[in-house]
């Protein structure tokens, strides 16, 4: 028993020395938190987590999510002493080790896995990228959420294919954050007892102690949200984390917050909740007198004492090794005896498509009314979703209005508490919450789906701009997309959401001008394997063009392409739009046409996969030599100049909106087929 302690005493100093050095090495970063609470990580990870080092995407891991990203050589330590595999794209195990001693001592460093907030996969056993405050604490009740659905989908009698807890360790800064608010509370409706936050309340935050902004009571605030609430007094006290980690495992209704009390450092007692600790390296002298508290060589680094990797390969090593087997031959015989959702897992964990996804995908007939490009939306999502199981989503309390209900037989309705099943997720009026949740879900393999009105992406931003970085295949669909919002007013109409989502790298946009680019939006979506993407839908009808006249949608997938050109002659005049304003050109062209005058139509519904065709392609569909060009979006311009050309018309918007009716609306900004006509006249005569 004396060894035992001993070997746990010094694999906490381990994790909290490597802490240190790798800081002190790099000259940035925070040691504090890290140091503090390295009995939580070892406790957690050695004696709880269903885990296994040598496979570390194994589906049926418990999840470890770092919420307070700037305690990173908390995990990054962990990974290395526990020995975490590296693993490939395609989830196979490579022989080297996620997170090498060498790759510790360039902590911080160009080029190094161990950035300095812990990003998505680099290095492997990071289930998120995490760093801006409650980001991995949301992300964390999607992953529960997946778990939950999961279960419900593939487990059966005999075979428990998930059963997976999800644990995120929070900070200070997480739980002031709005998102954690927002995340916790559908957490607690939902009941997900497969849900622990480890809550570090070391009292410190950057500018000083917490005392002179927060004084709430978190315990009191995670009962009312109904979750089961545990209290650890000291960090240090390893069977008090036991019994905190036993008493969630015993909790079968509701998630847990364990509230931990530490300090931010320990060690030299001038540490004590020391905001020093937490924002900036200890320095070589306070470092040399803390080791020599833990009883360490001074000045050794990154030092790690003989048989403290073996201590963790008999505990979590040996526990995650056995249940990984177990698994692995349950499922062996899962597969026998439920081929097809065996088979639907290994689609679906390889990113791919079921064969037949897109069968019953629609077609409409060309109509002069036409239909709201959000209402076509809704019937293709779900002609996709009936053949593509693990598709799941909801909106942020406006499904009705984004039309983004899975109603055909077999959706299963609602998820809820009582029924996990579902596939329709209530997000409530949580629209940043539900951009994590939606990041947790793809995490864990499914292909999530969320929706809201585009001026509320403002309120998703954060999340969206994550799931670019991490390149994972979320899907945005944002509805009410312009001006044409109409009697809503001015704080509902995105003017500038468009050329702010457009900025973000990675991100694909795609705003369909009438119903057959949105089937043609949702294929090319859905056949998106790495990267999200952004839906951009009408709330007005548009009118369905008649593609035995015009083009195909199916020149979508490029980005933009020629719906209407030029019939005498190669054009000399371009009108590009997206959207709505791609009809007003339609108009235009007709007009145009009448007069003489060689006018081409470029429907352009997303620059991002434009860019993306070579430059003869670009060029086929905006020669550079057509120097007469009018473009035409009901959002801000900015963007639209490398497209219009040093001299092109841009007829956009140029203030907020107004409250009118949406064709008054659409009047008073200019947005008709005089105004496109008499701008394409300008045009030509300036040349």
């Amino acid at each position: 028993m004396g060894m035992q302690k001993d070997l746990e005493t010094l694999s906490i100093n381990t994790i909290r020395t490597l802490s240190m050095d790798a800081v002190q090495a790099a000259n940035s970063g925070h040691p504090g938190t890290p140091m503090a609470l390295a009995p939580v990580g070892y406790c957690l990870w050695q004696r709880f987590l269903r885990y296994d080092p040598e496979d570390p995407t194994w589906p049926n891991r418990d999840r470890f999510v770092l919420s307070a990203g700037h305690a990173s050589m908390l995990l990054y330590s962990l990974l290395h002493l526990t020995g975490v595999k590296a693993v490939d794209a395609e989830h196979g195990t490579l022989a080297g080790l996620s997170v090498k001693l060498e790759d510790i001592k360039r902590f911080r460093q160009l080029g190094s896995p161990t950035a300095g907030h812990p990003e998505y996969s680099c290095p492997s056993g990071v289930e998120t990228t995490t760093g801006p405050l409650g980001q991995g604490a949301a992300a964390s009740v999607g992953m529960a959420i997946a778990g939950r659905w999961l279960a419900e989908h593939f487990n059966r009698p005999g075979f428990a294919v998930f059963d997976y807890d999800v644990y995120a360790l929070t900070s200070d800064g997480c739980i002031m954050e709005g998102i954690s608010s927002e995340a916790a509370s559908l957490a607690g409706h939902l009941k997900l007892s497969n849900l622990c936050w480890i809550y570090d309340n070391n009292r410190i935050t950057i500018e000083g102690t917490t005392d002179i902004t927060f004084s709430e009571d978190v315990a009191t605030r995670f009962s009312a949200y109904g979750w089961n609430v545990a209290r650890v007094g000291d960090a240090n006290d390893l069977a008090m984390l036991e019994r905190a980690f036993q008493a969630f495992k015993k909790t079968g209704d509701r998630p847990t917050l364990i509230i931990v009390d530490s300090h931010i450092a320990y060690g030299a007692p001038t540490l004590q909740d020391s905001p020093e600790a937490h924002g900036s390296p200890l320095g070589a002298d306070e470092i040399r007198a803390t080791k020599k508290f833990y009883g360490w060589p001074e000045d050794e680094q990154f030092y790690v004492p003989a048989g403290v990797r073996e201590h963790f390969a008999s505990g979590i090593g040996a526990r995650g090794r056995e249940l990984r087997a177990k698994w692995m031959k349950m499922f062996q015989s899962y597969e026998a005896d439920h081929p097809g959702l065996a088979d639907q897992l290994n689609v679906m964990r390889d990113h791919q498509l079921p064969e037949g996804w897109d069968k019953d995908l629609p077609s409409f007939p060309a109509n002069e009314k036409g239909i709201a490009s959000r209402a076509a939306s809704g019937q293709v999502l779900n002609a996709i979703a009936k053949n593509v199981p693990w598709l799941i989503g909801g909106s942020a309390d406006l499904a009705p209005s984004t039309k983004t209900t899975l109603t055909f037989d077999g959706a299963g309705g609602s998820f809820a508490a009582d029924s996990y099943g579902g596939r329709n997720l209530h997000f409530g009026i949580r629209e940043h919450a539900m951009g994590a949740i939606l990041n947790g879900l793809s995490h864990c393999d499914l292909r999530p789906y969320g929706s809201s009105f585009l001026v509320f992406s403002d309120y998703m931003r954060m999340p969206i701009r994550l799931s670019a970085m991490m390149e994972i295949p979320v899907i945005y669909v944002f509805t009410h997309d312009s001006i044409g919002v109409g009697e809503d007013g001015p704080t509902h109409q995105p003017i500038e959401q468009l050329a702010s989502l457009r900025a973000i790298p990675g991100l694909v946009i795609l705003r369909p001008a009438d119903a057959n680019e949105v089937v043609e939006a949702w294929r090319v979506i859905m056949e998106m394997n790495h990267g999200p993407a952004v839906l951009v839908l009408s709330r007005q009808a548009l009118p369905t063009f008649d593609r035995s006249r015009y083009a195909s949608a199916d020149g979508v997938r490029k980005g933009a392409y020629v719906l209407a050109d030029a019939e005498n002659g190669d054009p000399e005049l371009l009108l590009l739009a997206t959207g709505s304003e791609v009809a007003l050109c339609l108009d235009a062209h007709e007009q145009l046409n009448a007069e003489g005058i060689r006018a081409r139509v470029v429907s352009m519904p997303s620059w991002e996969l434009f860019e993306r065709q070579d430059e003869s392609y670009r060029h086929a569909v905006i020669p550079p030599g057509v120097e007469a060009r009018v473009v035409v979006e009901q959002a801000v311009k900015l963007g639209w100049e490398r497209y219009a050309g040093a001299a092109g018309a841009i007829i956009a918007m140029e203030s907020f909106g107004t409250s009118a009716p949406f064709k008054d609306a659409q009047m008073k900004f200019g947005f008709t087929t005089n105004a496109v006509v008499t701008a394409a006249r300008e045009q030509l005569a300036a040349r």
